[in-house]
């Protein structure tokens, strides 16, 4: 068992894999998978995932634009950052704006989902990106309550300290049940495709060592104090059986943006976006539907 995912052996029959390429920005090796034509949409997968999660929505999304979607640093087929720096927020939105900037792209509409929200939410914040849109898709900006927040920091931080915790863990994603129990505790449904390609990264220490490595340095406190002035317009698309993220997260949002709009999806969990793709393409289009 290798440590990083290999793109000739793991990603021979990844989603799109005609849309992939590798560019070099912000010191970093990023897969990016690039559909369609028109004017840019970019994606941003959460904490755990990677380009696979769009797998569905991107081709829908691809009638009318360019939509991108990156593998977050240390995740997927990107390579890790140097530094533990460029595991945090603001190292993040800066790597990915490197990105952007490389490719020049200036996207029109972006979509996160849990942490990627974040991430676009720093961008915006920093002014790297001025989208018509951010659309958070179960997203976590704010800190967990309490104690909340610090068990699972303290806890990824015990984790990744210990070498051999990434390879145990890939190790148990052997076991078929396991990762189905895993999946199932995000309150969503995923189809034995999705199963198969989370299975496939968590047999990767790479790509657990680069979760445990984001959970560890994320700090969503100067978030909170700026978001605010996010100056972009924001819409909060929440899975009402979501069981990763608690819906009512939501509502601390609303508190200090109560400008955003709010939509529920009952019965949907954290992965909404796999589950019913063509409620977000709807979603996304939205802001669009008055242009030619």
């Amino acid at each position: 068992m290798t440590g990083r995912l290999d793109w000739a052996r793991d990603g021979h029959d990844w989603p799109h894999r005609d849309a992939s390429r590798f560019v070099e920005a912000g010191g970093l090796r990023w897969h990016v998978q690039c559909l369609g034509e028109g004017p840019p949409i970019l994606l941003v997968h959460g904490t755990g995932a990677a380009s696979h999660s769009w797998r569905d929505l991107m081709p829908l999304l691809a009638r009318r634009f360019t939509v991108i979607a990156p593998d977050l640093p240390g995740h997927g087929f990107s390579s890790p950052p140097a530094r533990f720096a460029g595991f945090a927020l603001p190292g993040m939105a800066a790597s990915l704006a490197a990105l952007l900037k490389q490719m020049n792209l200036s996207p029109v509409l972006v979509a996160g989902h849990s942490a990627g929200a974040a991430v676009l939410a720093r961008m915006c914040l920093d002014g790297h990106i001025a989208p018509r849109t951010l659309v958070s898709i179960n997203g976590v900006m704010l800190p967990l309550p309490g104690t909340v927040s610090l068990f699972f920091s303290a806890s990824a931080r015990v984790l990744s300290m210990i070498p051999f915790i990434p390879h145990y863990v890939a190790w148990r994603a052997t076991d078929r049940r396991a990762l189905e129990g895993l999946l199932r505790g995000t309150g969503s449904r995923v189809d034995a495709r999705g199963l198969e390609l989370y299975g496939r990264l968590v047999r990767s220490p790479g790509h657990v060592g680069g979760t445990l490595n984001m959970m560890v340095n994320w700090d969503l406190h100067p978030l909170a104090r700026d978001l605010a002035r996010l100056p972009v317009p924001l819409v909060q698309v929440v899975g009402g059986n979501d069981r990763t993220v608690p819906p009512s997260e939501s509502r601390r949002v609303q508190a200090l943006l109560p400008q955003a709009r709010l939509v529920t999806l009952p019965g949907l969990g954290h992965l909404a976006h796999e589950e019913r793709p063509d409620l977000f393409e709807a979603l996304l289009l939205e802001p669009f539907s008055a242009c030619p």
